[in-house]
């Protein structure tokens, strides 16, 4: 069993108590654009063309099972929340791809891999659940190798109206409620919104990034600012 601290064992708990129906809110309430923007993330982490991914909050192995469609990389996926990975084991079973992708239950802020074991490592929708935003982002830098990549797909918060005051609105009365609804957890489509709305976006996040190890830091903003792909390049 993961040791986890206050914050990660009430993310822990709130994703496994959603992990079966994770999967079509997250594609439901995106309106199916979360797929696109992962198709994104692959597109520019393959033109380095990785032979090994990290794939970090792995959560049901949406991004390792992209990656896997666009390269022959061997992908091991990590996540915090049991139920999620066993939800992912079982699609990557259906898939045929065990011999692709390997998930295991693991800890983001205490990776269990030697230093500079991975040619990559990708995070999607996961950063702004780390307990401790650099310490994560320091131990993914830790298991690069020189060279590596990181490629992180968060959520962003837009700039410009009116997108911006259709996304806060969504974000803050719309979301909640559907996910309430649909999920039966009272606090997982609250704190989807309260998480975006205090994380480092933007050139704050691109610090952190440096902060940590990275250089050659880049931001590629997606649907008007609703989510952003990080990069950075290990020193």
């Amino acid at each position: 069993m993961v040791k986890v601290s206050t914050k990660k064992e009430n993310v822990r708990s709130m994703f496994n108590s959603i992990a079966k129906r994770y999967d079509f809110l997250n594609h439901f309430l995106s309106m199916g654009i979360d797929r696109l923007w992962r198709k994104k993330l692959v597109k520019m982490l393959i033109s380095r063309n990785p032979l090994t991914v990290l794939d970090v909050a792995t959560g049901t192995a949406d991004l390792a099972i992209e990656v896997s469609r666009q390269s022959k990389a061997a992908i091991t996926g990590i996540d915090i929340a049991e139920e999620m990975i066993n939800i992912g084991i079982k699609k990557i079973g259906s898939l045929k791809l065990e011999n692709q992708i390997k998930l295991q239950v693991a800890d983001s802020e205490n990776i269990p891999f030697s230093d500079k074991s991975f040619d990559a490592a990708i995070v999607a929708f996961g950063v702004r659940n780390f307990e401790t935003l650099d310490k994560g982002l320091a131990e993914m830098n830790r298991v690069l190798k020189s060279n590596g990549m990181i490629a992180v797909l968060e959520f962003s918060r837009p700039k410009h109206f009116p997108v911006r005051n259709l996304y806060m609105f969504y974000f803050r009365f719309i979301l909640p409620s559907l996910g309430r609804l649909i999920s039966g957890d009272k606090g997982a489509y609250t704190y989807l919104p309260d998480s975006v709305k205090q994380f480092p976006d933007g050139n704050d996040f691109l610090k952190h990034l440096t902060q940590t190890g990275f250089t050659q830091t880049t931001e590629t903003r997606l649907s008007f600012g609703i989510a952003t792909i990080y990069t950075g390049i290990k020193l």
